[in-house]
């Protein structure tokens, strides 16, 4: 039954995985708020639910009907019913809900930077393959395949006392003899056998996984050559229960062991799917790949292992375990080998966790006389300062601001996506760019993809132009004293980025004054974090500032600095390294000696809790207003 539309009730709609959200009405259908919120869902037939194409899946909230119409019932099978599809033309919106808009019902698909990373690496992988020829057994040898099998490689290679896995144990005698006893061993750290292949095998798989707050990367490698084939990514599905840590912490703790159970289905899920798609654009089969190397926030790496982060929530911040870990696939119901290994590198502190270990085996600024801040940059922002003497470490929560979130028309980098903005301080005009689109757009021009939002890159470098410009006054208030037709004094205050006309939704894209503020607390959190750790190590500045994460590597160096999202350092000095904790879990992959490297120095840095630091407010503060 349709219920009426009542646009005097306004409810709160987010869409994933763009992250667009705006304010909607009951009885409005998905597919309308969608719509006005310049969220692109498939509708060939216009809404007139004959299509199919406008599935959309409601992870939380109420619609009407609360079950599926005879129409939906042709598109939508009953195992999807159950999982919260619907079609958006179908339903119409009943409460604050989060609807989901999958990659086939999207007009334009999500971007999320996963660039093929190149760097060195010694190969020196965990996992390694050895060649064997078994002398049959006879009356007169009548040992057990494992014996032999045992004896064979201490005789060959040197490598004794071999255990096996059990896995690997159910399949031996069948694959010793499919070979006709001429065999390849794959032993993990020369003291497991994971697996006994027939024939000779000189290509095997190993996955480099960094699982972000917000997004998930993964790398394929060929393990004895020591080379990334593919690579891939998406958003954590787990942001449906909130986008920062603590918002999940908070829904694990109120939901006990079955918000812990949500959240680890969550994410295991997706990157088997990731692992499936990887596997299949390099025509190889789940099986081959034999080894994982895992690094995350403590958040995340707790969720995925499937443990509480209860602990992390309330001082003093513990965390279940701080060592690494190796913990086999099958108990971790990941499509790969059974027997493969999953190592997760070591954790520092409750809040810094295995990412940050791999940004420092990455970057390795223990091994430098140079000073190096390194911040990776995200919704939980983490830092390290030093060099070969001493190395410290924090952890401040800058908030999903950066992601586009909390910010009115923000969103995350997909097409549409406001990125640039230039503002000429002498006459006001403004040009910008979408991603999307390598044209600027410029006043009267008509855009080739109308914009949808402002993502993170964007919205930093409309403040900095807007503070270059003189349109923001150091406080973060706009500016009364040069009248522009771009600014708008209402209840709020805001400056006009995009014209209705130069939109996909015909409004316009503003900057408004709660969107400065939000900015100001997350660079604020940042640059206060750096200032802390820097009077600790009794430094002016550093010699070098890093900045990694996939949105390090995407914001421009020179308005991150104009806005005061670090100390000032010489902007020769300042350069964007990219998913540097993604690198070090391949790092970890491929070279063995690189998790002793990871373990060492996870315990020798020294982590700073800001939150209790004397100074950390009062330099919280300052770092709120805007450089002059």
């Amino acid at each position: 039954m349709t219920a009426p539309k009542d646009k005097n009730q306004k409810v709160s709609i987010i869409f994933q995985p763009s992250g667009r959200r705006g304010a909607g009405f009951k009885g409005q259908t998905i597919l309308e708020a969608a719509q006005e919120l310049g969220v692109e869902i498939s509708s060939i037939c216009g809404g007139k639910q004959s299509c199919g194409k406008c599935r959309v899946k409601v992870e939380w909230g109420k619609v009407n009907p609360s079950a599926l119409t005879e129409e939906e019932r042709k598109f939508i099978a009953a195992e999807e019913e159950a999982a919260g599809y619907r079609l958006a033309c179908a339903a119409q919106i009943e409460s604050d809900t989060l609807i989901t808009v999958p990659g086939e019902s999207s007009v334009s698909q999500p971007l999320i930077l996963k660039n093929l990373i190149n760097f060195s690496s010694k190969i020196n992988p965990a996992v390694k393959n050895y060649y064997i020829e078994l002398p049959p057994p006879t009356l007169a040898d009548p040992r057990g395949d494992l014996e032999r099998l045992q004896e064979s490689l201490r005789n060959h290679y040197g490598l004794k006392n071999l255990s096996i896995d059990y896995w690997a144990l159910q399949n031996l005698s069948l694959n010793l003899r499919q070979g006709n006893w001429k065999v390849t061993a794959l032993v993990s750290l020369n003291q497991e056998i994971l697996s006994i292949l027939p024939g000779k095998i000189e290509d095997y798989y190993g996955i480099a996984l960094d699982i972000g707050t917000t997004s998930l990367a993964i790398y394929l490698g060929h393990l004895p050559n020591g080379q990334i084939i593919a690579a891939n990514s998406r958003l954590n599905p787990q942001v449906i229960f909130g986008e920062d840590v603590m918002s999940r912490i908070q829904y694990a703790l109120e939901k006990g062991g079955a918000g812990v159970k949500s959240l680890t289905k969550k994410v295991r899920e997706a990157v088997n799917e990731l692992i499936k798609e990887m596997a299949k654009s390099v025509a190889i089969s789940p099986e081959e790949i034999i080894e994982m190397a895992v690094v995350g926030n403590t958040a995340m790496h707790h969720l995925f292992l499937g443990l509480t982060p209860q602990y992390l929530g309330v001082a003093p911040f513990t965390p279940t375990l701080n060592n690494a870990l190796y913990i086999k696939a099958r108990e971790l119901g990941l499509m790969m080998n059974p027997a493969a290994n999953v190592y997760f590198l070591p954790i520092e502190a409750g809040f810094v966790g295995a990412d940050n270990v791999g940004v420092l085996i990455s970057q390795e600024p223990y091994l430098q006389e140079e000073i190096s801040l390194i911040i990776d940059v995200g919704t939980n922002g983490e830092i390290l300062l030093g060099n070969k003497k001493r190395i410290l470490s924090a952890s401040c929560a800058t908030g999903p601001a950066f992601e586009g979130a909390h910010i009115k028309f923000g969103m995350r980098a997909a097409p549409g996506a406001i990125e640039r903005v230039r503002i000429d301080s002498q006459n006001g005009t403004i040009q910008y760019r979408v991603i999307g689109s390598e044209k600027w757009v410029t006043d009267g021009s008509s855009p080739e993809i109308k914009a949808r939002g402002i993502c993170g890159s964007g919205i930093i470098e409309a403040v900095a132009e807007m503070r270059r410009a003189g349109i923001i006054e150091r406080n973060g208030r706009i500016s009364k004293e040069l009248p522009s037709l771009r600014q708008r004094f209402n209840a709020q205050g805001e400056f006009i980025i995009a014209r209705a006309e130069e939109t996909a939704f015909n409004k316009d894209i503003t900057i408004s004054i709660d969107d400065i503020r939000a900015v100001q607390l997350a660079k604020g959190a940042l640059y206060a974090g750096a200032k802390i750790l820097m009077k600790v190590l009794g430094i002016k500045k550093p010699d070098k500032v890093i900045l990694a994460g996939g949105f390090g590597s995407i914001i421009d160096p020179e308005k991150a600095m104009a806005i005061g999202m670090f100390p000032s350092c010489a902007l020769p000095q300042v350069r964007a390294v990219g998913n540097a904790a993604g690198i070090g879990a391949c790092l970890a992959l491929f070279d063995q000696d690189k998790r002793a490297e990871a373990e060492r120095a996870a315990k020798q840095v020294e982590y700073i809790e800001l939150t209790t630091h004397p100074d950390f407010q009062e330099e919280f503060i300052k770092a709120l207003s805007f450089p002059i």
